[in-house]
């Protein structure tokens, strides 16, 4: 769920409050996460926190504008990101290898980005492209298309790279021993040197392909930033910024976050705690939520920790105040914007708009074909108090049908991971209100599950089934390997799938009750016939580990059936004219939570 913080927050961070007496510099930092390739308005979002009022949102040219808009407030300013610019992006930046989001940010003024583990998506290689430029590898279609541009405005012959720098302090090549990127930059104003850190989160192999981080590793986040501080402060950096692509889930309220989020298990709030004390300010990413949070360091000082949403819906706007005898932080005022595309005061940036119109007309051929028609808004990518998203289970159940033909090796159960279900599921954003029926295109499709990942049937016992439905839960180690995502990655189903789990059980004994197209499996959390065989058709992600599903990987007799958007699409054909549309009441009810 986004959350949506609009009130400052202003912190004394434990230094010297300005006074009459002490010479101050005022800088402004702009900050964002987790944009992946979102060039066009996503939807709709709210206007204030916990309000039921939204309003059309996002997209790269009002973005832009609301950027410049900062920008203006204050010469002394930067536009930072927190990692996944890039990755599970909709088809108009997808298509194109993402060309398209990087141009754009060069053109917004972004200068420092973390990585995050979307870009890793199609291995370090492709990253240092998308750092460097020039034309995609095998491939003379879909790079390198800014001379093709139609919106109005071309973009350079090859692929210019990005402008800004991307930051990876913690992603080490084991070959050498250093950073694939910088581990930080630094920026100077009125004077004064505010260093900035990029890291992503240290599970990042848990959760991307093993070719997207081959010959990498990730290392502790709060140790490599603390080993850093001598070196920035040695380069004249009085003040510290972290730029992370890890934040919190837990704790968050529409006021701040919870003095009771738990440290030991709160992703960001364990990071924090452990930081150096010359570290003033964590603009973070990856959980997709909008706060301004303070959580205390390893001295006990509490500091400001931010997060803008996802999508481009959000922007926050931090204030930072300087000692100018000393350069260090001395206060932080921070408050997260929604980029409303109804604001009049607001100039949208028409270079950017043509660049996006460009890649979106080279795009609508494909983008604009009616997949289906969808009845009602019953398809969201909401999960309900058990972990079922009924966008989850239309394209679990679309894997299955595309596995009733593999040779040899028909599936009974389709099983897809919850965080491979993007955007806001099979709804209607294109029209504000949204209208029903509602036709769904090409484009839509390819937004909700972009990753291109091929479908593969599997054989497990029942065994092994029972234990890959064990692994969903945080902490829970299975067959050695713990889950460390939070919350509770629940598994999409197919409708052949019942599952009842209670949230109580001890590890190893959360699924009570489980069946396969009728068949009992588990009950009363026993497995009734563990040498009984199945075959499951799901992504080559999971079943090579992804996201701490280790217990996939016991999995045998794999069969390849495919790519997941052709499967989905072949699926979602059986439901436009002159056949019915889709009914999503048909979707729901296949897990249940226990007491």
């Amino acid at each position: 769920m986004r959350r949506l913080i609009t009130a400052a927050v202003s912190t004394a961070l434990g230094l010297t409050l300005a006074s009459a007496a002490v010479a101050q510099t005022q800088i402004k930092i702009i900050g964002f996460n987790d944009f992946h390739g979102n060039l066009q308005s996503p939807g709709t979002f709210r206007t204030v926190a916990g309000g039921s009022t939204k309003v059309a949102a996002g997209g790269a040219d009002y973005f832009a504008g609301y950027i410049a808009s900062l920008k203006a407030q204050n010469p002394n300013n930067v536009v930072v990101a927190a990692g996944d610019l890039v990755g599970a992006s909709p088809l108009v930046s997808a298509f194109f290898h993402d060309e398209g989001t990087i141009e754009v940010m060069n053109r917004m003024g972004l200068e420092f980005t973390s990585v995050g583990n979307h870009e890793f998506d199609a291995g370090q290689t492709e990253l240092l492209r998308k750092q460097h430029g020039g034309c995609a590898a095998a491939s003379n279609i879909e790079t390198c298309q800014g001379q093709n541009l139609t919106g109005g405005y071309k973009t350079p012959v090859p692929f210019e790279g990005a402008k800004f720098k991307y930051l990876s302090a913690n992603v080490i090549k084991t070959a050498t021993n250093t950073s694939l990127l910088p581990s930080y930059a630094i920026k100077t104003f009125n004077g004064h040197r505010v260093g900035f850190i990029g890291m992503t989160l240290q599970a990042t192999p848990t959760i991307v392909s093993a070719a997207g981080v081959t010959g990498l590793s990730f290392t502790n986040e709060a140790a490599t930033a603390n080993a850093l501080v001598p070196r920035l402060r040695a380069a004249g950096a009085e003040a510290i910024v972290i730029l992370i692509h890890q934040g919190t889930n837990a704790g968050v309220t529409y006021s701040g976050c919870q003095a009771s989020t738990t440290v030991a298990t709160d992703p960001i709030a364990s990071i924090v705690s452990q930081l150096d004390d010359h570290i003033g300010l964590v603009v973070s990413g990856h959980s997709h939520n909008a706060y301004v949070c303070q959580f205390k360091n390893s001295v006990g000082r509490s500091i400001p920790v931010t997060q803008a949403a996802s999508y481009g819906n959000v922007l926050t706007n931090i204030d930072v105040t300087l000692n100018d005898s000393t350069g260090a932080i001395s206060a932080v005022s921070a408050n997260n914007i929604v980029v409303d595309r109804t604001n009049p005061a607001i100039t949208p940036n028409q270079t950017v708009a043509q660049i996006v119109q460009g890649y979106a007309n080279l795009a609508s051929p494909l983008t604009s074909q009616v997949v289906a028609t969808i009845l009602t808004p019953g398809a969201p990518n909401t999960a309900n108090a058990a972990g079922e998203k009924p966008a989850g289970d239309l394209i679990a159940d679309a894997m299955l049908a595309a596995a009733s033909g593999a040779s040899g090796n028909y599936a009974t159960l389709a099983i897809m991971n919850t965080g491979g279900v993007r955007a806001n599921g099979f709804v209607n954003n294109n029209t504000n209100p949204a209208v029903y029926p509602y036709n769904l295109n090409y484009g839509d499709a390819f937004t909700v599950q972009p990753f291109g990942n091929i479908l593969q049937t599997v054989t497990v016992t029942a065994t092994q089934l029972k234990n890959i439905f064990e692994a969903e839960f945080t902490g829970c180690t299975i067959n050695g390997v713990k889950q460390a995502l939070s919350p509770n990655p629940i598994l999409q189903v197919s409708s052949t799938v019942y599952e009842e789990w209670s949230a109580s059980a001890a590890c190893g004994s959360h699924i009570q009750t489980l069946t396969v197209k009728g068949i009992p499996v588990v009950q009363g959390g026993v497995v009734l016939n563990p040498s009984a065989t199945f075959n499951v058709v799901t992504n080559n992600y999971l079943a090579l580990g992804g996201d701490n599903f280790g217990t996939f990987t016991a999995s045998t007799n794999p069969v390849s059936v495919g790519q997941d958007i052709d499967a989905l699409v072949a699926y979602l054909a059986n439901y436009k004219a002159p056949n019915p549309a889709f009914d999503p009441t048909t979707l729901g009810g296949r897990i249940k939570l226990l007491p």
